[in-house]
């Protein structure tokens, strides 16, 4: 029995999503992931019988709850859907998918414009986190088509300045899980490598990169050969960070895992030449089983919030903070070029809200339909 489903597909930043009312996948009579799986056609490597990309950016979905009246105009469950194995996770945030959540609630009426940049607000289900998208729309007027470019994409969208508010510990409860800015995670032969494990935007574990023998500038067909090893202390990281126990399966989104480095000239992919005095930190980040071709705007967040805590991987490379300042922005030197996260601080010195520069467009709006029993 086929069913059939609507959906929309944008791009936020540089990835797509597929965004589901919740109410539909409801009427549908299969659970979220029953649907999501089948409607990206997860299970083949290839998704060649769905509508994913078979990139870990291109098979990602949200399904949308409007929320009238509450403290967020809506509620939004994040997806990473698996690529040749069926499964569908849930256990992090996607910073790039929910910039497109913000154009999406304006184009759907979810909410109106309120003058030149419109606040949506957003309350993500996986991270137990508020977002604030701050989405251009000119004289009141709700756009569909943009002139905003971001490092990683030259395609112009909709300028969305994306906010995370309060968003250390949301996952575990603390913004150091295991309550240290340097720990050593240990594997069976008793190895050890240093990492920062820590929890804002979304759990993450942050290597030096020379303890690996990179820099943290390669581009993503050299940093592609530490993806195994740096998969291996991802899986320590969960258990250390109480993600995951032994007996659970391992998780390929959670934490995410990469590598931290000291500014170096490098060349970005799209052949521009970054200088050493352009950014602040090298970074290079794993998504799914791969290199990320640019950052996850949840790892951004997690590199950002680390920056604040002394003796952390990121805060050894960083100039060191002002303790007056309530503000500061951190140039992350990133495979696709520098991209700037801005860090507001509350009263007791804790991030108050982090947020980036984002664009988004509206690619499609479908009715897919579901190979389902």
């Amino acid at each position: 029995m086929n069913t059939q489903i609507s959906a929309t597909w944008y791009r936020g930043g540089t990835s797509k999503c597929w965004f589901f009312d919740a109410a539909a996948v409801e009427a549908s009579g299969h659970d979220v992931s029953t649907v999501l799986a089948s409607a990206f056609g997860a299970s083949d490597a290839r998704q060649i019988d769905g509508v994913g990309g078979a990139t870990s950016t291109t098979s990602k979905a949200a399904v949308i709850t409007p929320t009238p009246g509450a403290d967020a105009d809506l509620t939004y469950l994040f997806a990473q859907v698996g690529i040749g194995d069926g499964r569908v996770e849930y256990g992090s945030n996607c910073g790039n998918c929910a910039s497109a959540v913000g154009l999406y609630a304006l184009q759907s009426g979810i909410v109106a414009p309120t003058g030149d940049v419109t606040d949506v607000r957003m309350f993500n289900e996986n991270s137990d986190t508020t977002l604030v998208a701050r989405v251009q729309t000119p004289g009141g007027e709700v756009l569909f088509t943009g002139e905003e470019t971001i490092p990683g994409h030259q395609a112009p969208g909709v300028r969305v300045d994306l906010g995370f508010e309060r968003p250390s510990g949301r996952s575990t409860g603390r913004l150091l899980p295991t309550g240290n800015a340097l720990d050593e995670l240990a594997d069976d032969s008793g190895l050890l490598m240093r990492a920062t494990l820590i929890d804002a935007g979304a759990p993450a574990c942050l290597i030096p990169a020379a303890d690996l023998g990179l820099t943290a500038t390669e581009l993503p067909v050299e940093f592609a050969a530490s993806v195994p090893e740096l998969k291996r202390w991802q899986r320590l990281a969960a258990l250390a960070m109480g993600l995951a126990t032994p007996e659970d399966p391992i998780s390929d989104a959670i934490p995410k895992v990469g590598v931290v480095g000291a500014p170096r000239d490098y060349v970005a992919l799209d052949g521009t030449e970054i200088a050493a005095s352009d950014y602040d930190i090298a970074v290079r980040m794993v998504s799914m089983h791969a290199p990320h071709p640019a950052i996850g705007i949840t790892s951004a967040v997690a590199v950002a919030a680390a920056g604040g805590v002394e003796g952390s991987t990121v805060a050894r490379i960083l100039p060191a903070w002002d303790g007056n300042a309530r503000e500061r922005t951190i140039r992350l030197g990133t495979p696709v070029g520098v991209i700037e996260t801005a860090i507001t601080l509350d009263e007791h010195g804790d991030a108050a809200l982090v947020s980036t520069k984002r664009v988004a467009r509206r690619i499609a709006a479908a009715t897919i339909d579901l190979a389902l029993a």
